[in-house]
């Protein structure tokens, strides 16, 4: 939009600021054009940091050789032509002669053959030193420029797929070394960026597996039964609205969790009871399937802030565990109660049980007791991870109890929603329940 205000005279005027700018960037444009250009016409090997270094070096120790030189030379020219030559006078016949003192004739003859002498052995010895220069040069930035070659060598066999090398540079503190720490502190963390990208992708395969699963038995079960009625087609359309609910609640927190290592959670009054019947009625298809029955039971009036769906996460992890590892005919539990100022909520299975040597790692990111097992399962270590996670976002934390070949049993315990917050901290939660 023109402003109104400006006169045709001052679109008129020329920028004259702006042309210095622009000559000195077309200079320095046509400048490195032409170096560019006068460096290509050159052999590799001169374009070498190590040639540049060695160049520098010869013209500096030729050219101060040679202002040593030219000085001593020019003072010792100066002083010798300036000396005099006596000479003695004498009358023969009337006519006055004068002669020098022979002396001192040869000795200015000998002086200037030394100097002619002198001036030729500088020139030679001169060049010389800078062909020696040179070389010693060429020797020295070798050694010196050695660090670099190593550091490079250990860059280029350093595979994308293994940042695990490091250049791992000795010698002295100087500016190498660094520079190789440098590269190193960089790979450590690229290998961390790489490594959270793959922890990433198990924690997102992990987390949409179990609802999608829940969705494909609960579809299974309903189209498999020819009498199954209007009633339990809609049970089942609001189970996989549900689960695909909480799988578009997941996909969003795993990309929240990528971008900053923690899950956004929601501040509202959760209903624990709801929360229970909502994920038995979820998991009792793939429960009946498994030939486990799915028992639950939870008081009412027990509510706590937090986050639905997240809650309902780490309630769907426990439960698919504890199907999984429960033998056919045994019963799992899903109970809710409330302890002191704390709710808890308890998964309780009839499986083989956990070592007590294994229950402190358990919650670990990707320990699967028995690896190759949880490999064939396609079992990636990360659902009692991210069940931890959740109950610490919560203010709260999550316990085992276990007892081998008789069964585990974990619980979440949540601070209590009160009318009336409590000034003072909560007391921890018990280690086992009732």
């Amino acid at each position: 939009m023109i402003d109104p205000h400006l006169s045709g005279a001052d679109h008129d005027q020329p920028d004259l600021a702006a042309e210095p700018t622009r000559s000195n960037s077309a200079v320095r444009t046509r400048l490195h054009s032409r170096s560019y250009r006068a460096s290509k016409r050159l052999p590799a090997w001169m374009g070498s940091i190590r040639f540049r270094l060695t160049a520098v070096w010869s013209i500096l120790v030729f050219g101060l050789a040679a202002l040593v030189v030219g000085g001593i030379y020019l003072g010792l020219h100066n002083s010798l032509s300036n000396q005099k030559i006596s000479a003695t006078a004498f009358q023969v016949g009337g006519i006055t002669f004068i002669q020098p003192d022979q002396a001192q004739l040869v000795q200015r003859s000998v002086n200037e053959r030394a100097l002619d002498a002198l001036r030729v052995y500088s020139f030679w010895s001169l060049l010389a030193l800078f062909f020696t220069s040179l070389v010693v040069g060429w020797i020295v930035s070798g050694r010196m420029l050695r660090p670099l070659g190593e550091i490079s060598n250990s860059v280029r066999e350093i595979q994308a797929s293994d940042l695990k090398q490091r250049i791992d540079l000795g010698g002295p503190n100087d500016e190498l070394r660094q520079l190789a720490d440098t590269f190193d502190d960089m790979l450590g963390r690229l290998d961390e960026a790489f490594e959270s990208q793959r922890q990433f992708i198990h924690e997102a395969s992990h987390e949409l597996r179990n609802p999608l699963a829940v969705i494909r038995t609960n579809l299974e079960v309903t189209l498999s039964d020819p009498d199954a009625s209007a009633e339990d087609l809609r049970h089942t359309a609001e189970v996989v609205e549900r689960s695909s609910e909480r799988m578009a609640r997941l996909v969003d927190d795993l990309l929240v969790y990528a971008r900053k290592g923690t899950l956004s959670l929601e501040r509202d009054p959760v209903d624990v009871a709801q929360l229970i019947d909502e994920a038995a009625e979820e998991f009792n298809a793939p429960a009946v399937a498994a030939g486990v029955h799915l028992m639950h039971h939870a008081d009412s009036g027990l509510w706590v802030i937090g986050d639905r769906l997240a809650l309902r996460q780490a309630l769907g992890n426990l439960l698919a565990n504890a199907i999984r590892y429960s033998p056919e005919g045994s019963t799992v539990r899903l109970r809710g109660g409330l302890d002191g100022p704390w709710v808890w909520m308890a998964v309780e299975d009839q499986g083989p049980g956990i070592d007590p040597s294994d229950r402190d790692r358990v919650f670990q990111r990707f320990w699967r007791g028995n690896p190759r097992a949880g490999r064939e399962q396609g079992r990636s270590g990360l659902g009692l991870t991210i069940v931890r996670q959740i109950a610490e976002a919560h203010g709260g934390e999550v316990k085992l109890v276990s007892q081998l070949d008789h069964g585990s049993a974990f619980a979440l315990w949540l601070p209590a929603l009160t009318p009336a917050e409590p000034q003072s901290p909560l007391p921890p939660p018990p280690i086992a329940m009732a």
